[in-house]
């Protein structure tokens, strides 16, 4: 009896292992799900007064000046040509088109899911002047799919530990940060972001093992 009770035990942790990034994916969505609903019923309110109000806890000329260069890293043009440099710079075929794949996967969903949620931008203090609707933050949500897979590709092609460790932590402050400014800002609600980054982590735990097998494939 407790040879099958430890049996069944560690069957059931190899079921888990394997299946990590499907139940993370799972995860995320109902987080975003989640979120999307209390976005939805404007059940949010003190989330997103309470998140803006954290991130701008102390605004100065110069925070504010990092806030804007920060948001730019997952502006359009930036992005484009990021994915640009990599598309011409990496010599492997199927990463770079895995990374202009995803750039353009991420972005049409975000606009898709825009489109059809039309939530309105805030409407209080502005720093930048911004269009089209609040809900994913598309710099947010966008920036988590490139950036993080990003960090996928670098921590599955390259050698050098440090390297990898580095680059993770380094796009991962990015992401973050380039969150944060939108809130900041005030061109997104704290709930904007969030769920930007949860959808973005679901679709990412789906791409990278669609993809995974691809560039596996000699």
């Amino acid at each position: 009896m407790e040879i099958n009770l430890k049996e069944n035990i560690r069957g059931l942790k190899n079921i888990v292992v394997k299946n990590l990034r499907w139940i993370f994916m799972l995860i995320f969505a109902i987080m975003f799900i989640t979120i999307l609903d209390n976005v939805m019923n404007q059940e949010i309110y003190k989330f997103d007064v309470t998140g803006y109000e954290l991130v701008t806890m102390r605004m100065t000329d110069s925070i504010t000046w990092i806030a804007k260069i920060i948001t730019k890293m997952a502006s359009p043009v930036v992005l484009i040509l990021i994915a640009y440099t990599l598309y011409s710079a990496l010599k492997n075929k199927k990463i770079k088109y895995s990374i202009v794949t995803n750039l353009v996967v991420a972005t049409l969903l975000n606009f898709t899911i825009k489109n059809i949620i039309q939530r309105p931008r805030p409407v209080g203090h502005r720093l930048i002047d911004e269009s089209g609707y609040s809900f994913p933050s598309g710099h947010s949500m966008v920036s988590m799919a490139f950036y993080g897979y990003l960090i996928f590709i670098i921590n599955s092609n390259v050698k050098s530990k440090s390297v990898r460790i580095i680059s993770t932590i380094v796009l991962g402050a990015l992401i973050i940060l380039i969150g944060l400014s939108r809130i900041y800002l005030g061109v997104h609600y704290a709930s904007d972001v969030f769920g930007g980054f949860c959808i973005a982590l679901s679709y990412l735990m789906l791409y990278t093992g669609v993809v995974k097998k691809m560039l596996n494939e000699k």
